[in-house]
């Protein structure tokens, strides 16, 4: 018996958490855990912790992070979009993100945005709605009569298919219908 697949969310509305430019993945995950944790469900707790030191502790499962210029640079671990995604945190708005980074958010099914207009308007604690269909970002602030709207480029067709699986694995094990396997456990490993 195949496993029903789950219906897409095409808009994403949440409250935003805004950073600047050049955000690496060093603060994002520290490195001080790159080798020490292993499970993945500890990854959360340790989000941010060295340039927000409130992010974990407050973040809320839906919540948008958005970001400057280069949002992700540094080394390329895949953890850094691992400790987002397990925060809850579905999609990264960012002026431009590192290249390896943007990959590693859409392998494991975290949404980057680029919308530089967006990002230069939105301010932490806005509530923005990210709309797939319409590629346009609505930004709903304190003042309503501030609200407004931004355009961003549509993701390739094979991004989004990795996007609506959440992560490359899902949607490799649903093309190959190996999706009612139990999933092996994921672990990253010391070297």
């Amino acid at each position: 018996m195949r496993a029903k697949h789950i219906i897409f969310e095409m808009q994403f509305t949440g409250r935003c958490w805004v950073y600047g430019d050049d955000v690496n993945t060093d603060v994002i995950f520290p490195g001080k855990y790159t080798y020490t944790l292993t499970d993945i469900n500890q990854f959360a707790a340790h989000a941010l912790e060295d340039l927000d030191p409130d992010f974990a502790k407050q973040v809320q499962p839906g919540d948008i992070i958005v970001g400057g210029k280069n949002f992700g640079c540094g080394s390329s671990r895949e953890q850094a979009a691992v400790c987002i995604k397990m925060c809850g945190v579905r999609v990264i708005v960012a002026k431009s993100f590192a290249r390896i980074f943007f990959r590693n958010c859409v392998n494991n099914g975290v949404l980057p945005i680029v919308c530089p207009e967006a990002v230069d308007v939105i301010r932490k604690g806005d509530i923005i709605t990210v709309d797939l269909e319409r590629n346009i970002i609505r930004l709903t602030p304190a003042n309503a009569s501030d609200a407004a709207t931004f355009a961003f480029p549509s993701l390739s067709p094979s991004v989004m298919a990795i996007i609506e699986a959440s992560g490359l694995i899902p949607m490799l094990r649903r093309k190959l219908g190996t999706e009612h396997l139990p999933m092996p456990e994921i672990k990253f490993t010391a070297e």
